[in-house]
């Protein structure tokens, strides 16, 4: 049986009910819980936007299912806090390990989502003793841009997505410094570079996110200065942070991303690929 969150209604019929009590605290409601219980369910439940408030929502209705003697896999196209398996300093915390191991804990049997950043891979893999399927949309993503603009150079921006590309392009070198000082927790680019000629070439830039936008702006100005002819952006996750849409609309040719998160300029369904 399929349950769907309200914030899936894009894609499903909502049959699951989610509140916000007066203080911020979640209410959850299973309405046909005695008629699923001790079945096989799925749940589908995006954790972006508000992703604090989401997984917590998704706790609540794991939790209340795996009671009920319920199996579920729960069905999040995007993964928060999916960037933080690394410590960079001292004293971080393994935040992607620690929110696998939640959900599983919370009563998740499998987690499928897509172009999860710290996999890397496609299949099934185990984190934080969690299963999670992790599916791309590389290849949709490609043929969108190539059924419009014909053939492509089609690159990443980074070494980490380079499996997106695997055996069809190339990547570029990046390099991050150290932590800004503010109340922001960021890493600025310091360096993004690339070994290999895009003179008179249209290029397609893919990767598995656009946040801030500023990986992709930088990979868009080295490409124009290597003398790169048509340049398109795309990705499977669209955050569009600090106004990035926008100023990558007036860089290249066009930017689109796929429905993982809804957004304007979403072209590729991730329901068809599940």
């Amino acid at each position: 049986m399929k349950l769907a969150s309200a914030n899936f209604s894009d894609r499903l019929e909502p049959n699951i009910e989610i509140k916000g009590f007066p203080d911020g605290d979640q209410y959850v409601n299973i309405p046909d819980i005695k008629k699923i219980k001790g079945k096989k369910v799925e749940v589908y439940h995006r954790l972006y936007p508000e992703q604090d408030k989401k997984i917590i929502q998704a706790v609540f209705l794991l939790k209340t299912l795996k009671e009920n003697g319920c199996r579920v896999d729960l069905v999040a196209p995007y993964l928060p806090y999916s960037r933080q398996d690394k410590r960079w300093k001292k004293g971080e915390p393994l935040s992607a390990e620690y929110i696998c191991s939640l959900l599983k804990w919370a009563g998740a049997e499998k987690l499928t989502t897509f172009d999860c950043h710290f996999l890397k891979k496609t299949g099934e893999h185990f984190y934080g003793g969690l299963k999670i399927k992790n599916v791309s949309l590389s290849n949709p993503l490609i043929e969108y841009a190539e059924k419009k603009y014909g053939k492509l150079e089609v690159i990443t921006p980074d070494m980490g997505a380079g499996y997106m590309v695997q055996g069809k392009g190339k990547s570029m070198k990046k390099e991050r410094g150290e932590y800004l000082e503010g109340k922001e927790a960021y890493r600025e680019i310091k360096k993004l570079e690339m070994d290999f000629d895009v003179k008179g070439k249209n290029i397609l830039i893919i990767d598995d996110m656009i946040s801030s936008g500023s990986t992709m702006i930088k990979a868009v100005e080295n490409l124009k200065s290597g003398g790169a002819e048509k340049i398109i952006c795309c990705a499977t996750h669209g955050f569009f942070l600090k106004d990035s849409l926008k100023k990558l609309s007036g860089i290249c040719e066009e930017v689109y991303v796929s429905n993982t998160i809804p957004t304007e300029v979403s072209k590729i369904n991730f329901m068809d690929y599940l």
